[in-house]
């Protein structure tokens, strides 16, 4: 069974039928999951394979993509499709040939009303998990105001 943090903390079997809400998506090599701003209906649990999650700016009218982080197997990607106003914040892409467990929003809502603990519990591992990315935007944030104030300075 695939060991997730979103899961963390929930019995093996509880685990399980959370999962099996899911559809299991296989992404090619360059695929793109989600885009930032896309309505976010799912939670993704990656099953195998990494997900590459960037940040798209326009810089001197063209795109680039600002690296944020890779999740690998086990690891939850697109808390939007929990969190209002259920817009994705990043653009998560499939460097290589991946695949992951998509959970609906109504279906996880419908099962946790019937299921509280489960619910408490998996919200509990969201947070931590919506925590991880906060930290990972505050040093690339420190590491640019670093960077601004030394160059004041020079």
């Amino acid at each position: 069974m695939l060991q997730a943090d979103l899961l963390r903390g929930l019995a093996e079997d509880e685990a399980e039928r959370v999962l099996a809400l899911g559809n299991r998506l296989v992404l090619t090599a360059g695929a793109v999951l989600f885009q930032l701003g896309d309505t976010a209906d799912c939670i993704y649990l990656v099953a195998r394979g990494r997900l590459r999650l960037t940040l798209p700016i326009q810089v001197a009218s063209r795109e680039e993509r600002v690296f944020v982080e890779e999740r690998s197997a086990g690891q939850t990607v697109g808390w939007s499709g929990l969190i209002p106003p259920y817009r994705f914040t990043l653009t998560a892409t499939a460097p290589l040939e991946s695949a992951v467990i998509a959970l609906g929003r109504e279906a996880l809502g419908r099962y946790f009303s019937e299921h509280p603990e489960t619910g408490y519990k998996v919200t509990q591992n969201l947070a931590s998990v919506i925590g991880q990315r906060l930290q990972i935007f505050q040093t690339m944030w420190l590491r640019e105001i670093e960077r601004m104030v030394e160059l004041r300075c020079a």
